[in-house]
């Protein structure tokens, strides 16, 4: 079984630029490489790898669409602060990243982030709350994609 330390370098290392294009060598991307991201979990590693992992996929091309539901979608409110940041490996640069930070750059890289449709109203927050660009969620448009199977979903 691998490492803890190891999984979390390994996926870490494209997120903060340290991997060049030879990691995506084998794998052609198109204009259509898509997938769905949906976090759910508050964790803050969870969320964190989440993020990590999204943030590598669109390094290697992929256009995302973030679906942030149940405490995850605290992350899209403005002035969200995760109670500690994650530390990255000693060899990496970054130090200590938190979730809402690589979500900002995610979406400032073309991510499209929602929350889901019942957030919003199962939360103290409102529409006015949330980051700018963050949008809510149409279940019917999820689905589509949910049922398309040349996009990937990916739940955490």
């Amino acid at each position: 079984m691998l490492s803890r330390t190891f999984l979390a370098l390994a996926a870490a290392i494209p997120v903060f630029g340290l991997a060049g294009p030879a990691m995506a060598e084998g794998h052609e991307h198109t204009e259509a490489d898509r997938a769905l991201m949906i976090l759910t979990s508050d964790s803050l590693h969870t969320q964190g790898m989440a993020m990590i992992l999204s943030s590598a996929m669109q390094q290697q091309g992929t256009d995302l669409h973030i679906l942030l539901c149940d405490g995850a979608g605290e992350l899209a409110v403005e002035g969200y602060a995760s109670p500690e940041a994650i530390a990255t490996p000693p060899a990496n640069p970054a130090g200590e990243v938190v979730p809402e930070a690589l979500l900002g750059r995610l979406m400032g890289n073309g991510a499209k982030v929602d929350v889901c449709a019942i957030f919003l109203p199962n939360t103290a927050h409102d529409a006015g709350d949330l980051k700018a660009g963050v949008g809510v969620a149409s279940p019917g448009p999820i689905a589509e994609m949910m049922r398309d199977p040349a996009i990937p979903v990916y739940s955490f």
